[in-house]
């Protein structure tokens, strides 16, 4: 009993330290409250008070926070897209700073070919969590060219705000948005954003606001 307890306390420790190896908040957020509920557990067991206190604490504390990451993941008040000239310095910083990311979901992005593009950037607060940029081609209809969110927020689907009815493609005068998938394109999260399949493209219709 005493070996199975103390492999417990062990797991709880090794969750805890492998929580603050995670990039995406959720998935640290998750594995750190399991690691802490588990240790909080093991040391009222062996009644180490102290650390039974300080886990117990981060317990509660985790919880908060899952709490408040899960209410506020489709708050438009959390998430805003706003448009960005695509010489814009800040947005060019930003990819640029995450150069080797944004290549993997779009290999083909060219920066620097900003004729006829359209740019939105998606903010939470005063930080830039993604880019969405598409191609206008004259007839109200925008290619997606990119569509990049930092892999801290993948889980919350902040694209969200940038297709949404009356949000800002719709203001721009777009009225549909489509893009053929690549490889390492998410389905299931264009699934969730509201595109749906029309041949070997996925179509997004955009409606003004009333």
């Amino acid at each position: 009993m005493d070996i199975v307890l103390e492999a417990i306390g062990w797991i709880g420790s090794a969750l805890v330290v492998i929580s603050l190896t995670q990039a995406r908040v959720l998935r640290f957020r998750w594995m750190n409250l399991a690691g802490s509920v588990i240790a909080t557990a093991y040391n009222a067991i062996i009644g180490i008070w102290p650390f039974f206190a300080m886990n117990l604490a981060i317990a509660i504390i985790n919880t908060y926070w899952l709490w408040r990451l899960y209410r506020e993941a489709d708050d438009p008040g959390v998430y805003q897209a706003l448009p960005v000239s695509p010489d814009n310095l800040y947005l060019r910083h930003v990819l640029n700073e995450h150069h080797d990311d944004v290549a993997t979901w779009a290999p083909a992005f060219d920066l620097d070919d900003a004729e006829g593009r359209y740019v939105l950037l998606v903010v939470r607060g005063d930080e830039a969590v993604g880019v969405v940029a598409l191609r206008d081609r004259g007839d109200g209809t925008g290619e997606i060219e990119l569509d990049w969110v930092k892999p801290r927020f993948r889980d919350f689907t902040p694209g969200q705000f940038v297709y949404r009815d009356g949000g800002a493609l719709a203001d721009a005068g777009f009225t549909s948005v489509d893009l053929v998938p690549s490889e390492s394109t998410d389905r299931e999260y264009l699934r969730k954003v509201g595109f749906a399949t029309s041949g070997e493209r996925w179509v997004k219709a955009l409606t003004p606001a009333s």
